[in-house]
């Protein structure tokens, strides 16, 4: 019945000249203008208008989606048609596997010369001969060229649609048809949502065929809850290859997307964090996935000691930094984050912050936005015992950590959560940046601050000043006191 389609579209469009190779006049101007028009009306539709009959389809047919449409067209003479085609460029039809040039088949009932060709316009831009702007009216009048309309009865197939076009002819009316996803090599991943699950292994399918390069087409089918941040995922088409090969910031990376957490709208930030490092500076990343910190940081020339808790990021890490050869560079860890803060990092951080000063500096990434903030406990008295080396006996590691926000002011609240976890204030000495808006009235955001000496070595001093100077001002403050964290001995 589908495959009858293009039949019934034939049959409907006879009558309709496959090409009007006259300027057209009087009634045959009104009925080719109001065809033109129809099709102009919805811009939602565009050019095309799909065949009933694909409605509700969940097994993809190709030849179900073709269609003749009638299109504008200018004659243009083959002496000048390169010249016309660039003046044309903004007018001009573009669809995917269609020419824009096409012969002119008749020539005032005699067989074609070859002198003239025909340009197909874009319906949405033209109409009529006044369409054209002052620049392509120009350019038709140097070189002799009539801007008279004629009408082009055109073929569409399914290989000329675009993906949005495909999944509005199949999808419910009304219902959201995004088609969007994220790319991860040769990975398409998804985010289906209920409506669109009837018609999933069509659009994984459409997914596919529409964008060269993707083989491989999956569908999330939980959130990122687990303990290592890896998500389930289910093949809509394509090969069952989850063996993902990405480049970002000239860096390359290799992993299994079915067993690691990778975010392929990061890049930025990875970069944006790396561009603070000098060479010769000590990164520690606790939550380092599959390396997109850690090791475009080692190849920047900084020491590394990265660290996941995932076993298959962990072996990816160490993949990744054999591949981009700076394995020299990069101390891989296999460590719950706080195992990592309290073991590791302990370890090494007295003598780092004695050896560190104006040429070097010590960083801290923590990239887990979920629980990230939390985790600033475990510095929490971290060098306690040890002998503060003072402001002049080297520079504090600077944290870069970072947490969703559903609030009004995410910034503020970050912020708070931070020194709720440290136990002090970063008023004053702290950034606040804001990533990327990850759904609606949700941010994602980066707090960068020197670690408080106090909280690293148990001092609390900054805590009780507050608490003090809070008691003294007796409530009469004309603003309101920010929330104050609670101060929690350090053991």
């Amino acid at each position: 019945m589908l495959r009858s389609v293009p039949r019934l579209l034939a049959l409907v469009d006879v009558g309709v000249p496959r090409l009007f190779s006259f300027p057209v006049t009087g009634s045959r101007k009104r009925f080719s203008v109001l065809r033109v028009q129809s099709v102009m009306t919805d811009p939602d539709l565009g050019l095309y208008r799909p065949p009933a009959a694909v409605r509700g389809m969940t097994v993809l047919e190709h030849d179900a989606f073709t269609q003749t449409v009638v299109v504008p067209a200018i004659r243009i003479p083959t002496r000048a048609l390169n010249r016309l085609v660039k003046s044309l460029k903004k007018v001009a039809l573009q669809r995917p596997g269609l020419k824009r040039v096409v012969d002119d088949d008749t020539d005032g009932g005699n067989e074609t010369t070859g002198e003239h060709r025909l340009l197909l316009l874009d319906p949405q831009r033209v109409e009529s001969a006044e369409s054209f702007g002052p620049e392509e009216a120009a350019a038709l009048k140097a070189l002799g060229v009539e801007p008279a309309i004629r009408h082009y009865s055109l073929q569409l197939t399914y290989e000329n649609l675009k993906s949005e076009e495909v999944l509005r002819a199949v999808l419910p009316e009304g219902q959201d048809v995004t088609s969007g996803f994220s790319r991860v090599g040769h990975i398409a991943h998804m985010n289906l949502r209920d409506h669109q699950l009837p018609y999933k292994n069509l659009i994984g399918q459409v997914i596919m065929d529409k964008n060269p390069g993707v083989t491989c087409v999956v569908n999330k089918t939980n959130t990122i809850d687990s303990t290592y941040r890896n998500f389930q995922m289910e093949v809509l088409a394509g090969e069952s290859n989850m063996v993902a090969k990405v480049k970002e910031n000239g860096v390359s990376y290799e992993f299994d997307f079915s067993r690691v957490y990778w975010n392929p709208r990061l890049g930025t930030e990875h970069e944006r964090v790396v561009s603070l490092l000098r060479r010769g500076d000590l990164v520690f990343d606790v939550f380092a996935g599959v390396g997109p910190f850690a090791v475009l940081a080692a190849r920047r020339g900084c020491s590394v000691f990265a660290n996941d808790l995932n076993p298959e990021s962990y072996k990816w890490l160490q993949h990744n930094a054999k591949l981009n050869k700076v394995e020299s560079k990069l101390t891989s860890f296999n460590l719950d984050g706080r195992e990592f803060i309290q073991g590791p990092l302990r370890e090494r951080l007295p003598d780092l912050i004695k050896r560190s000063d104006s040429s070097s500096a010590v960083h801290v990434i923590m990239n887990l936005p979920a629980l990230a903030l939390d985790f600033l406990d475990a510095f929490r008295g971290l060098l306690k015992g040890e002998k503060d080396p003072g402001p002049d006996g080297g520079v504090l590691p600077k944290l870069h950590v970072y947490g969703f926000s559903k609030e009004d002011e995410p910034e503020r609240d970050v912020l708070e959560r931070a020194e709720l976890s440290l136990g002090t204030s970063l008023k004053g000495r702290c950034e606040v940046h804001m990533v990327r808006n990850v759904a609606p009235n949700k941010e994602m955001m980066c707090v960068s601050f020197s670690m408080p000496r106090d909280v690293l070595y148990g001092a609390d001093v900054v805590v009780v000043e507050e608490e003090e100077e809070e008691e003294e001002d007796d409530g009469r403050s004309e603003e309101p006191s920010p929330k104050r964290p609670k101060r929690v001995e350090t053991q």
